[in-house]
């Protein structure tokens, strides 16, 4: 509670205020009692005579009385100079400890995304590390095999860097899923964070590894990695790069059906107690992101404590000592009454 410049610690005290003006209804009914008539044959004696100035000052002792009583109310409130509050928070955050496992087989050059769904996995997947600010994120990338792209960290100049130089070609063709939740598992093994998450986008079923994919949810379960997974594809066909016409040097497509292990997928979500998603174009995997983002917010643990401030007593108690030391000398020496 607020009271002049001061906050109050135990604020309830002050209601002992409204002894004042009791004090005060008291004082004036005293002195309408305190009149005494007296019987005589004429007033004019008394022509001339009023109140002088000591009968007037006497009603100040009364005023330093209450003034006294006042400032020792606030005393046993215990004043403290408001600083807006007393109360401070302070939040600690832990962030949350995710490697992406991106498919860069040669599907993922399929033109049923913008420009292709390696390019639009990259540049969706960017967005999201930009704005994951108080996580450790890793990258592994995988074809026929698998391997870390970027280790746990919290540079995501870095990161980001390295997310740029993915591109087809670099592991050779084929999809190892199995291998490449397992690299990334091992990367969130030995991690302390309170929540370790796999993002492992893909859109093809498994051809290659010595992994099952079932086999390395398992092993995430063990670890206590969330396995997010994500099936990349529209539905029915998609136009893929099959080469270059040796004739005109022209890139030659053509359509074939998308193949997703969508119930392996599921499965390994629902093993890690994680979620699957289906994006079928650029937009839909931007949302799919989004739903990580919502469900794997970063823990904020808030605490709230209270400082005590100085005391602001010194001042309120000398004053109510001065008032009451006047009012006592007054009474007995100047405004002395007879008995």
């Amino acid at each position: 509670m607020k009271f002049w410049e001061f906050a109050y610690q135990d604020s309830w005290i002050l209601w002992f205020l409204l002894v004042i003006p009791v004090m005060v209804i008291w004082y004036v009914l005293k002195l309408l009692r305190g009149h005494t008539t007296i019987k005589t044959s004429s007033l004019k004696p008394f022509e001339g005579i009023g109140m002088g100035i000591l009968g007037k000052a006497r009603h100040g002792l009364f005023v330093a009385r209450c003034l006294a009583v006042a400032c020792l109310i606030l005393v046993l409130a215990r004043p403290q100079l408001d600083q807006d509050s007393d109360t401070f928070v302070q939040e600690f955050t832990e962030g949350i400890d995710i490697v992406i496992a991106l498919d860069i087989s040669n599907s993922m050059l399929a033109q049923d995304f913008k420009p292709n769904r390696l390019v639009a996995s990259k540049e969706v997947g960017k967005e999201f590390i930009s704005d994951r600010k108080n996580d450790k994120i890793g990258l592994v990338v995988y074809g026929s095999e698998s391997f870390t792209q970027c280790p746990l960290t919290t540079d995501k100049r870095i990161l980001l860097d390295l997310f740029d130089q993915v591109e087809n070609g670099m592991i050779e063709g084929g999809t190892a899923i199995g291998m490449g939740l397992a690299t990334a598992v091992n990367r969130l093994r030995e991690s302390e964070a309170p929540s370790k998450v796999v993002i492992l986008l893909t859109d093809g079923v498994n051809t290659h590894g010595n992994i099952h994919p079932i086999a390395a949810a398992e092993i995430a379960k063990e670890f206590g990695v969330r396995v997010y997974t994500i099936g990349v594809g529209t539905n029915g066909q998609a136009r893929f790069p099959v080469g270059v016409n040796p004739f005109n040097g022209q890139m030659e497509y053509t359509y074939q059906p998308v193949e997703i292990d969508e119930k392996t997928l599921e499965e390994i979500s629902n093993i890690t107690d994680g979620k699957y998603f289906r994006a079928t174009n650029k937009k839909s995997l931007e949302k799919v992101y989004e739903s990580i983002d919502k469900l794997e917010k970063q823990k904020i643990e808030t605490i709230e404590f209270h400082v005590d401030l100085p005391e602001q007593n010194f001042y309120l108690l000398l004053s109510a000592l001065l008032l009451l030391g006047i009012e006592f000398t007054l009474r007995n020496s100047l405004f002395k009454t007879a008995p």
